[in-house]
Parts: C-alpha cells; sequence; structure tokens
C-alpha cells in the first residue's frame, strides 16, 4: 500500500492495527519512558545539539496518549497505593526506583481472610472527567488514545508476594483464585466505566502481566491457562464491546505463550524484549504477523544503553523492515529507558523510526 501522504496519528495507528502500512512507523512509548538521569542528560544534549528540549523533540513523533479519571477515593497515604501495598525508595546509584516493602495480603490464610482487605472500588473515581481529558488530548491533533485496562496477576501478587503468590498456585489456589478475582472484577467495571464515557474515542486498552524471564515462561503454560488467561479472557472481552483494542505487556521469553495469549483475546503484544530466549522479531512476524500487532522491541537491555549510533541505526531499520512490513507494528522502546544511556543513541532511535520507511 502507497501512502505518501502524511496522516493524523489516530490514523496512522489504525491503519497500522489493520495491518496496512502507514506514512512512517508509528511511534509510542507504551509502559516505557526516561528515567530521570537519563532525561536530564538528553535535555543538556539536545539543548547544546539542537537547541531544542526533549518535550519539543520527542513528542511530536509520539502517536499514542493515554487518557483516564479522577481519583476521588479515599485518602492514599504516601507510599501507599490503592490497593494497599507500600513502596519505598531504593538507590540505583543516581536515582532510586520503588521497591515494595509491605504486602497487605501476605498473612491471608483462607478467601475469607480476603473480606477484610479493602479492596478498589470504581466508586473511587470520577469518569464524568473522561470527555475534558479526550478534547485536552486532541486540542493539537488527532491522537490515538489509550487507556489502562490492568495487569491482573502482577496486581495480585503486588498485594499477596511475589514468592508466595507462586506458593498459593501449587498448594492454596483457591486463594490465588480468590485474589484474582477480586482484582479482575475491578478492571472489568473500571474499564467498562471508562471505555463507555469515551464513547468510541479511545482506540487502546493497556493490560499487562510479566510472564516470561530471561530464559523463558515464570509458570508452566498448563498453570497460566489455569490460573492467569480466565481472567485475563474476561477483561480483554469487556474491552472488545466497546471496540477498543488490548494492547498486552509481558517482558521476558514468552514466544510459548503466544498462540495462548491470541486466543485470550489480545491484539497487540507489547515489550519484545528481543534479549531473551527464543524472541526473535523474523519467527514473531512469520507465525503470528497475520494474528497479531507488535510494540516495542528497541532493547533499552542491550542496544540502547551499550551499543553504538551504528548499532542502534540498524537495530532500528531491521525491527521496521522485519515487523512494519505490510502493517501491524508500533516502533518504541522495549522498556524505560535507562540511566547511562548515551543521549546520541536515544536520539539516533528516534531521528531513525521517524526518517527510516522502506515501504513507500
Amino acid at each position: 500500500m502507497l501512502r505518501k501522504e502524511a496522516l493524523s496519528s489516530r490514523e496512522r495507528i489504525r491503519l497500522a492495527l489493520e495491518h496496512k502500512e502507514t506514512d512512517r512507523i508509528p511511534i509510542a512509548m507504551v509502559c516505557s519512558g526516561i528515567n530521570g538521569p537519563a532525561y536530564r542528560e538528553l535535555e543538556s544534549y539536545l539543548q547544546k545539539e539542537r537547541s531544542i528540549s526533549v518535550h519539543d523533540y520527542i513528542n511530536p513523533l509520539m502517536d499514542i496518549k493515554g487518557v483516564g479519571p479522577d481519583y476521588i477515593g479515599p485518602k492514599i497515604e504516601s507510599g501507599f497505593d490503592m490497593w494497599g501495598v507500600h513502596r519505598k525508595p531504593v538507590s540505583y546509584g543516581s536515582d532510586s526506583y520503588s521497591e515494595i516493602d509491605f504486602y497487605p495480603l501476605q498473612s491471608a490464610e483462607t478467601v475469607s481472610d480476603l473480606d477484610k482487605h479493602r479492596f478498589p472500588c470504581t466508586e473511587w473515581f470520577d469518569y464524568s472527567v473522561i470527555p475534558e481529558r479526550i478534547a485536552s488530548a486532541q486540542s493539537n491533533g488527532e491522537y490515538c488514545l489509550m487507556t489502562s485496562g490492568g495487569n491482573i496477576f502482577e496486581s495480585s501478587w503486588y498485594m499477596r508476594g511475589f514468592q508466595q503468590m507462586f506458593i498459593d498456585l501449587s498448594l492454596n489456589p483457591e486463594l490465588a483464585h480468590g485474589i484474582m478475582e477480586r482484582v479482575t472484577n475491578f478492571f472489568v467495571e473500571h474499564s467498562k466505566k471508562i471505555l463507555s464515557a469515551s464513547k468510541g474515542s479511545i482506540d487502546l486498552a493497556f493490560t499487562a502481566d510479566d510472564i516470561g524471564d530471561q530464559r523463558g515462561l515464570l509458570v508452566s503454560l498448563k498453570m497460566w491457562e489455569e490460573f492467569m488467561k480466565p481472567y485475563h479472557v474476561k477483561l480483554n472481552e469487556a474491552i472488545h464491546e466497546y471496540g477498543a483494542k488490548v494492547i498486552y505487556h509481558s517482558d521476558g521469553s514468552v514466544m510459548d505463550a503466544v498462540d495462548g495469549l491470541i486466543d485470550m483475546g489480545i491484539d497487540v503484544l507489547q515489550a519484545l524484549q528481543f534479549s531473551a530466549a527464543k524472541m526473535d522479531p523474523v519467527e514473531l512476524k512469520k507465525q503470528y504477523g497475520n494474528r497479531l500487532c507488535f510494540q516495542g522491541g528497541v532493547s533499552v537491555q542491550t542496544t540502547l544503553p551499550f551499543g553504538s549510533q551504528e548499532d542502534v541505526q540498524q537495530e532500528v531499520e531491521k525491527l521496521i523492515t522485519v515487523l512494519g512490513k505490510n502493517g501491524g507494528y508500533i516502533l518504541g522502546p522495549s522498556h524505560a529507558i535507562q540511566a547511562g544511556t548515551p543521549p546520541e543513541n536515544i536520539v539516533m532511535l528516534f531521528d531513525t523510526a521517524r526518517d527510516f520507511y522502506p515501504f513507500h
């Protein structure tokens, strides 16, 4: 498909998700961003080299914007989230990450114990602001809008504890199901209210659950089918009712689960950590490209922090050539761009994404 005219961001994303080629590769930073120290170095570099801010350089390239409701629920104390999970800053030198240090369901033993915990509900949100948020997001052009649909297993283990949740899958499955059912019910109703208020203006709903590490899946496919898939099926069906597509995030090696993820109802596989075992863009496109779209892929683990500018350019061009053929690909970093990443590499990523499109 030959397209030379400039498209709006929404048109560009919609065509890509219909497996059609566009005027340039769509670009987005989904489940991503630039960590503080790297952002500050990039700001200095861009001001010196191009007399432009990071915001003014990157924002015009982004095709997806996020929208959501206002939180109006009970006051949340510093360090806590709405699930009752507490995090504290843990330094990595030039900045810090927030790491969980309190799991509110860590002492639960039975499903009845869950009744003692205050789970979030949709009454804690004001969905009436969605039309205003949409208008603001579209004030200087038509963008693809995305909302957050939920991370079911992760939200569950954040409350229970990572190790304990995996123990529960084997030894206390009723409790594991009880937690995830409550989490799912919230995300289903939350997503419905957001999408209903959007009146068709939101095209994507972001969902997530990391199910892979560097080597392979965190659980067997059988266990994934029993404990995780059914809840995402329920959530994805609710999202699809409103005409939105599901963009699903997982880090790690997930090649063995892609058939199941498609059957689960996802439309876009996000992150694409190609440095993990068995993760290969050529095989991914060959096996699943007619049934699935992709987002991410530029490695924040290897190429961006440790490669040369030429390495970055070659990786971006390869991903566009392989995954972008016949549409179906939205380019971006595989996760947050980390501290220590050379600003020249970040600029090469976005310059190449903006300028390289071999399908004209």
